[in-house]
């Protein structure tokens, strides 16, 4: 099945210029989602993540089920001031300015291993910055996968850990 006929285009969103690649259709359509779950699942299975960390906010959508699917634990990475209780947090440069993910401070014991999932791997700022908090609290990070990887951006060169995407463009 090519999921990339389930992905549509949302020109000048979410500000003029940007081409917006969708993920709606593809959550609505249960077998291409059911897809896109398993093919996710025979790249980060091998890696027998103890943990899988969804990037706020589309990546819980995929962390959710694919660690129902694998049988590990599902934690969240999340913006500043979005968790409740104590949390670790990470700062990082964007284009312009900064901004902060954090983790829950119990979310991750030392060792455990976690992958990082997102629905788009863009710059890869986001999903670096998440890798490198993720190791701060102890954890080992064996890999990292999206949904959509928008090849021309780069992305991907930034990680230092194996990454899958399974609709490039």
């Amino acid at each position: 099945m090519d999921i990339k006929t389930r992905i549509r285009d949302i020109p000048d969103f979410p500000k003029p210029g940007i081409l917006f690649r969708d993920i709606s259709p593809l959550l609505a359509d249960p077998e291409a989602w059911r897809v896109c779950i398993d093919r996710l699942a025979q790249f980060v299975a091998p890696m027998k993540p103890d943990m899988l960390a969804g990037i706020e906010s589309r990546g819980f959508l995929i962390t959710a089920p694919l660690s129902l699917r694998l049988g590990c634990g599902f934690m969240m990475v999340r913006k500043h001031g979005k968790l409740p209780g104590t949390t670790i947090p990470h700062t990082y440069e964007l284009e312009y300015g900064t901004d902060t993910i954090e983790i829950q401070d119990d979310a991750v014991k030392p060792g455990q291993r976690v992958v990082v999932l997102d629905d788009v791997l863009a710059t890869g700022g986001t999903l670096v910055a998440a890798i490198t908090l993720l190791r701060k609290a102890g954890a080992v990070v064996p890999g990292a996968a999206c949904i959509i990887e928008l090849g021309f951006l780069d992305g991907r060169k930034r990680l230092d850990t194996p990454f899958a995407s399974l609709v490039q463009y």
